[in-house]
């Protein structure tokens, strides 16, 4: 199975400065890591070259994979990747039940609008991501009367009902309560346990479930440390990425960070 991910010399300028230097990284389907990185370190950017809502600066030296090809058609990519956000719903979504706001992965879509086709293919594959996410319950409940909690889990459903190969995830646990946050880890390490890829990027430690074994280390643009999370995931190197003493234990296969 070719990488999902190959990236070589990228470099990304948002408007006039450049974000992401020299950039090199591949990441194999199925892999589970989890980027690490202080605000403005570029974080969600690499999250955005990733689904090509960035482009690279042309270089020779430059190279972007995607599932071994280099050329896509994004609403096809669009299938094959599954991006949650950190932000909730935006208003079409929150009148959408949550067996219609799944469906939507299909079409990368806020709601089903009218001139939009759902087989009964896609809604069989909906309604085994619903309890593939433990959400039937959800089914047809408005997404603006659910919990931020139930609302993230509808999106993470909407982000796997295309394709379950990877599950790109931008600070999924924030505006999540505590049981809102242990469900969504629940979750992630079931996800993970049944083959899908996950990308997280985090600032919360206690996020990455014990089945992520490789830690990216982000500063200024740059990936600084790319390793065995048992090698990065220690007192020493987060107080130096984060600039502060920050004290670590573990319980469980979950690290905690204060």
């Amino acid at each position: 199975m070719a990488p999902f991910l190959h990236l070589a010399h990228v470099n990304v300028a948002r408007g006039e400065n450049i974000v992401l230097h020299d950039i090199n990284l591949t990441v194999n389907t199925g892999e589970h890591i989890a980027i690490l990185g202080p605000n403005g370190c570029g974080k969600s950017t690499l999250i955005k070259t990733i689904t090509c809502e960035c482009y690279p600066l042309v270089q020779p030296e430059t190279k972007v994979s995607i599932f071994g090809r280099e050329r896509w058609d994004l609403t096809e990519l669009k299938k094959r990747l599954g991006v949650v956000s950190a932000e909730l719903p935006g208003k079409p979504t929150l009148s959408t039940v949550g067996r219609d706001a799944v469906l939507t992965g299909f079409f990368s879509s806020s709601t089903l609008w009218p001139n939009l086709t759902v087989t009964e293919a896609m809604r069989t594959r909906a309604d085994e991501v619903l309890h593939q996410i433990d959400a039937v319950s959800l089914a047809n409940k408005p997404v603006g009367e659910m919990s931020a909690g139930q609302q993230r889990r509808i999106m993470i459903g909407r982000a796997l009902v295309a394709s379950s190969q990877m599950l790109l995830l931008d600070e999924p646990s924030n505006a999540l309560d505590l049981a809102a946050q242990a469900d969504l880890r629940n979750l992630l390490r079931r996800l993970a346990q049944q083959g899908t890829g996950i990308l997280l990027i985090t600032h919360h430690i206690a996020d990455i479930p014990p089945e992520i074994d490789r830690i990216l280390m982000m500063k200024d643009g740059r990936i600084i440390a790319d390793g065995p999370k048992s090698d990065l995931l220690t007192a020493p190197r987060l107080s130096d990425l984060f600039k502060t003493e920050v004290h670590l234990t573990q319980k469980e296969g979950f690290h905690h960070a204060w």
